[in-house]
This record gives C-alpha cells, sequence and structure tokens, in this order.
C-alpha cells in the first residue's frame, strides 16, 4: 500500500495526532510509555465492556432469570462460592427468580424435582449430559469423574466390592470399630460430665472403618485419639479443589488466577493429598492380592472381568473411596446428632424405639437395623436437612441442547443442581427449616411434599456405589449410641449447625456432646 494512498485514506486529523505521538515517542519515551499504556488500559476496558454487554444482551442464555451482574461477569459467582455461605445465597436466588437461576454467564442453577432426574438420570439411549471437566478435573482417572466409556468399566470393577455379600463380610470389620468407638467414649466422657466434639469422633471412626476396608489397615484415627497426616490434608485439599475450580472459569486468565489468589500452603496439601494417595496404594500392591480388602478386590475383579485398572485409576479410586466412605458419613452424624439433640421429642422416640426392639446389644447389627423405621426416617430428614455431599456435581449440556424440566438449554451450558438449596426450598417442601421425620412416614401435614428431588446420593448410572454400605454404618453406629448412652447437647451447641460453612464439603465447626453412659442388662 503507497504512501500517497495511505495519505489518502486519513484525515488530516488523524495525520496530525499521529505525527505528534511520534514526536512525543522520540523526545520523551516515558511519556510515550504512559500514553501506550492508558491506550492499552482502554482497550483492555472496551473489551470488557463488549465481553459484558455480549453476555446481558446476545448471549444463548440471555433469556434465563437472575441478578444482571451476574450474567454479565462470573466474578460475583466466584466470590459466593469462596465464602462458604454460597448456597444459602443461592437459596435466596431460587426464592425471587424461580426454578432457574443464571448465576454467571454460562451457568444455570436449576431448582426443580425433575431436574436431577432429567440431568443425570438414565437417558435411555440418549447422550450424557457429561460432567463438567473443569469441576472434576482432579478425578478425571475416578469413578466420580471418568468418563462415560471408562465409568461403565471401572463401575463393573468395584460393584462387586459393595454388593450385599460383600457388606455381610465385612460387618465383623465395621463392628468391632464401632465397639472401639463406643469404648474410647466411655474412656473420654467422664461419667457425662465431659462433653466429647463428635466431629472429631465420628471423622476418626469413619476413617478407620473406610481405611481397613480400602487398604487392610485403619488410620488409628480411635485408637491416637487424633488425625492421620493424610485425613488433614484431605479436607484443605477438598477446599483448594474447589476454589481453583472456580478461578479456572475464568477466560484468558483462568489458568494464571490460582497461582496469584490461592494460597501456597493449599497447593502444597494438594500435592500431598496426591503423593500420599499413591503410597498407600503402592504399600497395598506389596502385599498378597487375596486380601479381601476393597484395593485387593479392585485388582482382582478387574483381571477377572478383562478390564483392568490402570495404576493411575487405582491411586484416584482409592482416594475417593476414602473421601466418600468416610467425611459425608461423619457428616451426616453430625447432622443427625446436631438435630435429634434439639429435638428433644424426636430423640425420646428414636431412642425408645432402639431400646425396645432388641433383648441385647449383640442383636443390633448391619441387618437388623433395618427394621428400625423411625431410626430411618430421622436419617432421610437429617440427609435432606444437612445433606453431606453439599456440592451442585456440574453437568455440561450436551452439544445441540437439552429439554431440562421445561426449558430448553443450549448446549455447553454447566448445570448444577444443588440439594441443600433444593431440600430447603418451600415450594416443593413443607415447613423446609424444620426438621421433622414424619415426613418421610407418610403423615398427612407433608403429603404434598415433593421428595423425589431429595436424591443426597445422586441418581441414574452414576449414583453412589457406596450407598447401601452408607446407610448400613450410619444405622449402625446411631443405634448402638443410643443403646449405650443418654445423649444431650453441651450448652453453647444451639446455633451448631447455622455455623456451618461448605464448599464441596461442610467445614464443621466443633459439635460438643454429652454422652451419658446406661446400664443395660434387659429388655426395655
Amino acid at each position: 500500500m503507497s504512501q500517497e494512498f495511505l495519505k489518502a485514506s486519513l484525515s488530516p486529523e488523524v495525520i496530525r495526532l499521529a505525527a505528534q505521538l511520534r514526536y512525543n515517542v522520540q523526545s520523551n519515551p516515558w511519556s510515550a510509555a504512559g500514553h501506550l499504556a492508558a491506550a492499552a488500559g482502554s482497550m483492555l476496558l472496551a473489551l470488557a465492556t463488549c465481553y459484558c454487554l455480549y453476555n446481558l444482551f446476545l448471549h444463548p442464555l440471555r433469556d434465563f432469570p437472575g441478578p444482571k451482574l451476574w450474567a454479565m461477569t462470573r466474578i460475583p459467582y466466584t466470590r459466593n462460592y469462596h465464602s462458604g455461605r454460597g448456597v444459602r445465597r443461592l437459596r435466596d436466588l431460587h426464592a425471587r427468580h424461580g426454578p432457574f437461576v443464571r448465576v454467571a454467564p454460562d451457568i444455570l442453577s436449576v431448582c426443580h424435582p425433575d431436574a436431577i432426574h432429567h440431568l443425570q438420570g438414565h437417558r435411555k439411549g440418549k447422550p450424557e449430559n457429561a460432567k463438567d471437566e473443569l469441576a472434576y478435573k482432579n478425578f478425571r482417572h475416578s469413578i466420580v469423574g471418568a468418563n462415560r466409556e471408562d465409568h461403565a468399566r471401572v463401575r463393573r470393577v468395584m460393584s462387586h466390592a459393595f454388593s450385599a455379600q460383600a457388606m455381610v463380610e465385612q460387618q465383623p470389620l465395621i463392628q468391632g470399630y464401632v465397639d472401639l468407638l463406643l469404648q474410647r467414649l466411655r474412656e473420654n466422657c467422664d461419667g457425662g460430665r465431659r462433653a466429647l466434639d463428635v466431629t472429631q469422633w465420628y471423622n476418626w471412626a469413619t476413617f478407620d472403618i473406610v481405611g481397613d476396608l480400602a487398604f487392610g489397615e485403619p488410620f488409628d484415627g480411635l485408637a491416637r485419639g487424633q488425625y492421620h497426616p493424610w485425613v488433614a490434608t484431605i479436607f484443605e485439599a477438598l477446599t483448594s479443589m474447589t476454589m481453583i475450580t472456580a478461578l479456572l472459569r475464568f477466560e484468558f486468565i483462568g489458568q494464571l488466577l490460582p497461582l496469584f489468589l490461592i494460597p501456597r500452603a493449599f497447593a502444597r496439601k494438594m500435592q500431598e493429598h496426591d503423593q500420599l494417595s499413591e503410597l498407600k496404594v503402592d504399600k497395598r500392591l506389596s502385599l498378597p492380592t487375596e486380601r479381601t480388602d476393597l484395593v485387593g478386590k479392585m485388582v482382582a475383579n478387574s483381571r477377572k472381568h478383562g478390564a483392568e485398572m490402570s495404576h493411575a485409576e487405582l491411586v484416584a479410586n482409592a482416594a475417593v473411596l476414602i473421601i466418600a466412605g468416610s467425611e459425608t458419613t461423619a457428616a451426616l452424624l453430625c447432622g443427625a446428632t446436631y438435630l435429634v439433640g434439639t429435638h428433644p421429642a424426636v430423640l425420646a422416640k428414636l431412642a425408645r424405639e432402639v431400646r425396645t426392639s432388641f433383648q441385647s446389644e449383640d442383636e443390633i447389627d448391619l441387618v437388623s437395623t433395618q427394621r428400625l423405621k423411625y431410626l430411618h426416617a430421622v436419617l432421610e430428614e437429617s440427609l435432606r436437612f444437612f445433606p453431606p455431599a453439599v456440592g451442585s456435581m456440574p453437568r455440561r449440556i450436551m452439544p445441540g441442547g437439552d429439554q431440562i424440566v421445561d426449558r430448553h438449554v443450549p448446549g455447553g451450558t454447566v448445570i448444577e443442581v444443588w440439594q441443600w438449596v433444593f431440600n430447603h426450598n418451600p415450594e416443593y417442601i413443607h415447613k423446609p427449616d424444620e426438621f421433622h421425620p414424619e415426613r418421610w412416614l407418610g403423615d398427612d401435614e407433608f403429603k404434598n411434599d415433593m421428595l423425589s428431588g431429595v436424591q443426597p446420593f445422586s441418581v441414574g448410572p452414576r449414583n453412589c456405589i457406596g450407598k447401601n454400605l452408607a446407610y448400613a454404618e450410619m444405622r449402625l453406629i446411631m443405634a448402638r449410641l443410643l443403646w449405650n448412652f443418654d445423649i444431650a447437647l453441651a450448652p453453647g451447641m444451639e446455633d451448631w449447625y447455622d455455623r456451618n460453612q461448605s464448599w464441596a464439603v461442610w467445614a464443621k465447626p466443633a459439635l460438643d456432646v454429652c454422652f451419658v453412659p446406661r446400664a443395660v442388662t434387659t429388655q426395655e
């Protein structure tokens, strides 16, 4: 392009400004740098403005309701995600905007009894709405984050370890740790005069159980009265993962933000978690394969069914087993203990059922507790009120879009279904912020509750593989606690529920409980 053409194409004013800029650069380079920085800043501001306006007026999700600022930029969503009080804010948003709320430029939160079934249920030949790759980046080798084909293969291998027969085989081991829990509570409760933090004791018990189930050896939490280093690392690693996931969603700079905004100590905890997971698995693999722990069964079953798992898959799935098989059970036990402790009539009725259903404590086991209907209702209502898996389990809508509830959702949209938000929505649950086990026993007052949406273990082909074991373990621990002790919350624990913060799991504060031993000789 000739110089004459350029001159002809540019106005005299533009030529004058360009000449002035050239003069400024030659005579005062520092001033020129300032002009360039200002120009770059103006350009970035213009791009950000265009980005926000596009999200607000042209984005495929523009017609979904929600706060305008949340639709324009993902900053409010990220702040809410990091706050530890996010589910409560989301409940308020759904109360204002309805079942669908646009919480970020490309993310919808859905609160409806059919949402989880449409999103995660069996598809009957239709493609799967896959798990969001960013949210499950750290679990891609495990049953939690694997793609559809790998998930089916891994689940086929692991399912044998969670069968009814396997549960019966594991009963002596589980009973042994419940015996140890009760023994340690008696040793430390000072006849009921000393309150004990059950947040710790439940965690120590469930981690010991799942550690032995998975690797053939416990974490010795109950024996030592302290957390194993790996267990202590898990909680911080989970918090770090959720924070990093939220930051990675930022376009262009998402890969850089965690480097500046996530403390290095958190990053180290994630590395330690990965290293300890691998060390624990390698130690187990060095032992005889015939052992009946879960890792041993995974290895044996993968070879038997021609679906051998890689070393990375063994490590990832062992880590998932430890988290899913311990923290979630411990959280539910904490929630149930708090809820019955703040509802004396429920506690009295539950204790009476346990103490009149058995002739002796020896009769209380994983199978016999299935007939305790009120205990089951208490656990179900505790799962509704305080669901242990508090995260949203995000899915990404398939290309071409999908029908979720009564709306067409564009392909590529991330959909979140928050169990706690649904469970506390008065549109679907009568008196959602009140604890009523009777709603699970056919009480007419709660006949219109849409309990099909209460799914703490998820639904469909990816529902929790350890659901039956979790129920059995929770029933057994609660029943034997109530057989052996009269329990009461310590003073100052009345607001325990409200002090809980949440990320992937609940960051549970101390829950101090008084255990008064009972002298039991015959059926009451």
